[in-house]
């Protein structure tokens, strides 16, 4: 048996005013605060970790990132048990078309949330089985035996060119007045393993500090607040969020 130690932080930055950004960690929805808890999967039907970075309008980004996440954990809570792994991800599928247009209607309605939106990355957990998803330039990393990987890919300009450099310019995200939008979600169960790491991040630290760095301080024993005061401490020109969840035995 395995447990799953997950840490979470979301912090403003230094120069930003507010805070787009937004966590939903298991049961609890995370801004500017820090926490931390121990999941048992075996003793779980479902959970959700998921970090969304809100953009759009003064204060708007945060509206969005708050929508997508609580609307993400009643709709997966929701859903009927014993789901086919390709049923799930239709599901989750319909439900991102569904977010989406609530997004822009809201914009719609209200002109200083105009063209707001919010990227996701989300790991999902359910019926025994491990899901991770994307939508924009949020990121997942792994951690295993000292080598670091970003699982995820970027839905961004810089990566439609082959560049690996980060880029601000997002090609898909949740809203943002876009007329589409799509999930990259993936099954991994049979990659998930006792003794990896997993960080899902918004762009507020990965631009700040590289990679190796990152790598490093897991191997540490870095936690989410440890990240994100990391990529403060370089600047914290973006606010920044992270959840961290290692997998250990029970």
């Amino acid at each position: 048996m395995s447990k799953i130690v997950l840490t979470a932080a979301s912090r403003v930055g230094c120069v930003r005013s507010n805070n787009e950004d937004m966590i939903l960690a298991y049961d609890r929805f995370i801004r500017s605060d820090i926490y931390q808890t121990e999941l048992s999967p075996e003793s779980l039907d479902r959970f959700v970790v998921a970090v969304a970075d809100g953009m759009g309008g003064h204060n708007a980004g945060e509206v969005a990132s708050e929508l997508v996440l609580h609307n993400l954990k009643f709709y997966f809570g929701d859903l009927p048990k014993k789901l086919a792994s390709g049923e799930l991800e239709e599901a989750m599928n319909d439900w991102l078309q569904s977010v989406h247009q609530t997004v822009n209607a809201r914009g719609r309605a209200n002109r200083s949330m105009s063209e707001m939106g919010t990227t996701l990355v989300a790991l999902l957990y359910y019926d025994g089985r491990y899901f991770w998803m994307n939508c924009g330039d949020s990121r997942l990393y792994r951690l295993r035996d000292g080598l670091l990987e970003q699982i995820t890919t970027d839905h961004s300009l810089i990566n439609t060119k082959g560049e690996k450099r980060h880029s601000n310019v997002v090609t898909n995200c949740i809203g943002a007045g876009c007329n589409d939008t799509f999930i990259d979600m993936i099954e991994f169960t049979s990659d998930f393993k006792t003794g990896d790491t997993y960080v899902l991040c918004s762009d507020g630290l990965n631009d700040m500090i590289p990679d190796e760095i990152i790598r490093r301080m897991l191997t540490e024993g870095a936690t989410a607040n440890t990240l994100c005061e990391e990529a403060i401490s370089a600047g914290g020109f973006d606010n920044v969020s992270a959840c961290v969840l290692r997998v250990e035995e029970d």
